[in-house]
């Protein structure tokens, strides 16, 4: 690592940061707004979120002060990326002064993604794969991302819902960056281990003021994420998980999950993979006719409906297309799990229904003879 890698103070990071600004890049990175840790428009580290812990449990999500300095010191952030690569809404098209319709232009803006933690870097991958990289590419996806530059951190200190372990995605970032900080404090004092993902992040290492890195920084930098990873206590056991919820699409912990849950669509609005969407014709007072497109829900009764109704109408049903496509049919369409183990859908669900939970009880039973086994 320490021939890709250097060392950077705070004063460092700053500079990759005004580097990045005098580039023509929108910074985008964690602050704390309104009792939470957002992403939002950042100008300088001095908007970061210095010495801030998040506590976060089923249901949820509270902020305490550490009183360390620490920039990164908190699990994930209250909102993933994806809004600002796949916006809930977008126009699609929309009437112009001669009566034609137009298309708005492609957002081409140059953003830097500061702090991106690994299980999110993972979930870019997936929306990489499902909105650009196949036949039917959406151009407006494909366009935002285009310009991006990532700047990972190694999560330090997740959080209760945290459960990347298990489902392989962190917490040290591996690929997908420009550049990846770990960052230390110690005795050695308050620094990052910076490390080049790519051409364009070592450019910006190369004109930012750093030192080599030691055997003994290296020493340090992994042993934040050994403690991060043992932080984990729980999480989800992958193996034959696919199959095991093909098996019990009529388990009765179905019935028993659906007496909770609340078809908020909490989960779907902050999962980083979601990319389910509707449209709607637009004709309001301003004079606007036209065409947006905007997140939808498979928690919405009106996501499955086809002539006569809906194709989902119970939430049993509904709360069962969800965890089986997140776990096991999205493996079947395009290769991985759609779950990164950020836990959001743990914290931000109003009555804290578990998914790690939820999951380990259809396992533990899926062997019995409790229930009709048979696929719906």
């Amino acid at each position: 690592m320490s021939q890709d890698a250097r060392m950077l103070d705070v004063a460092g990071l700053e500079a990759v940061l005004d580097l990045l600004s005098g580039r023509g890049y929108v910074l985008l990175g964690p602050t704390v707004r309104d009792g939470a840790v957002v992403l939002s428009r950042i100008t300088s580290i001095e908007d970061l979120p210095a010495g801030v812990r998040d506590e976060q449990a089923p249901g949820r999500y509270r902020l305490e002060s550490a009183g360390d300095g620490l920039l990164f010191g908190f699990a994930a952030t209250a909102a993933s990326w994806k809004p600002f690569l796949f916006p809930a809404r977008r126009t699609l098209w929309e009437l112009g002064a001669d009566g034609l319709p137009e298309q708005p232009d492609a957002d081409r803006t140059r953003r830097a993604f500061v702090g991106v933690r690994a299980c999110d870097l993972h979930a870019i991958g997936v929306l990489d794969d499902v909105l650009a990289a196949r036949p039917f590419a959406d151009p407006d996806y494909a366009a935002r991302r285009e310009g991006i530059f990532v700047i990972a951190v190694t999560c330090a200190h997740p959080g209760g819902t945290c459960f990347c372990t298990s489902m392989g995605t962190g917490p040290r970032p591996d690929s997908g960056f420009d550049i990846a900080l770990t960052e230390i404090m110690d005795a050695g004092g308050h620094r990052f281990l910076a490390q080049q993902g790519s051409a364009a992040g070592a450019g910006v290492l190369a004109d930012v003021p750093g030192r080599a890195v030691t055997r003994s920084d290296e020493q340090a930098a992994a042993a934040v994420a050994t403690a991060a990873s043992e932080a984990m206590r729980r999480g989800v056991d992958t193996e034959g998980l696919r199959d095991v919820l093909y098996a019990v699409a009529e388990h009765p912990r179905w019935d028993d999950v659906a007496a909770r849950c609340l078809s908020c669509g909490n989960c779907t609005l902050v999962c980083p993979t979601c990319f389910c969407v509707t449209t709607r014709e637009v004709v309001d007072l301003s004079g606007r006719v036209g065409r947006d497109r905007e997140w939808d829900s498979c928690f919405d009764p009106d996501h499955s409906h086809l002539h006569g109704g809906p194709v989902r109408g119970t939430t049993r049903t509904r709360y069962r297309q969800w965890l089986t496509h997140k776990f096991a049919s999205w493996i079947d369409q395009f290769g991985t799990s759609g779950c990164v183990g950020c836990g959001r859908c743990v914290t931000w669900c109003p009555v804290g229904i578990d998914v790690r939970e939820e999951l380990a009880a259809l396992r533990d039973t899926s062997t019995k003879e409790e229930f009709d086994g048979r696929p719906a």
